[in-house]
């Protein structure tokens, strides 16, 4: 599930996708309202956290255009104002929680996951393909009945690869998704990862389900 951040403050957005990346979930951060909008308004997400007091375009402004677009995309408040009637406007605007700063993360992973469990956009919280299982909420994975031993980056590699069966991701989409990386880096990070992760998915199995797609990336299908 794909989650945007909108927070100003750049250590708190970093905790923040941290701890939902290390949950199984794909997370974007943006810092100011407006470049928030904008990925909200291009950009698929399943879930949008969103801050009040942010430079450029405030919460307010960017719930309400959301919504007057006709975004339905859940959005929880996370933000430090903590008034009675900053809470009520925040969900009179369309927000669909209000979780207010100081948090615990705990309680905001609970609220996302009811959310998302209710939502009509909700995705599957068990992802499958052919064999292969993957629990996203109990972090466990499973092929032929046999549980995977898989470390937390090989489970969020397998996770985003699930998520896009059949679409081919290259190593920069997947280094930035699984590991921030935001730069052009010359480690071969990924191909090490995928590699690994072969010898657990895939090598103990006739059914072959991660490809690779030369010079271009790699691709999770059953009838490639």
């Amino acid at each position: 599930m794909r989650i945007l951040i909108i927070e100003d403050e750049q250590k708190a957005a970093n905790y923040l996708k941290k701890g939902l990346t290390e949950n199984g979930f794909s997370v974007d951060i943006a810092n100011d309202g407006e470049d928030g909008l904008h990925l909200a308004m291009t950009e698929q997400y399943d879930l949008i956290i969103l801050d009040v007091m942010l430079p450029v375009k405030g919460g307010w402004a960017v719930i309400q255009e959301l919504r007057e677009a006709g975004k339905e995309v859940p959005v929880i408040f996370l933000s430090a104002r903590d008034a009675v009637h900053d809470r009520v406007h925040g969900l009179e605007l369309g927000a669909d929680d209000y979780l207010v700063k100081p948090y615990a993360f705990s309680e905001l992973l609970a609220r996302i996951r009811i959310i998302l469990r209710r939502h009509p956009l909700q995705q599957a919280e068990l992802l499958k393909m052919a064999d292969l299982e993957l629990d996203l909420v109990r972090h466990k994975a499973r092929r032929g009945g046999q549980t995977l031993d898989l470390t937390v980056k090989e489970f969020q590699l397998l996770a985003l690869m699930l998520r896009r069966p059949g679409e081919v991701l290259s190593r920069t989409t997947i280094s930035e998704q699984v590991w921030g990386i935001n730069f052009d880096s010359d480690t071969n990070v990924v191909d090490v990862a995928i590699r690994r992760l072969r010898k657990k998915v895939d090598d103990p199995f006739p059914l072959k389900l991660i490809h690779t797609i030369r010079g271009v990336g790699y691709v999770i299908d059953e009838a490639a």
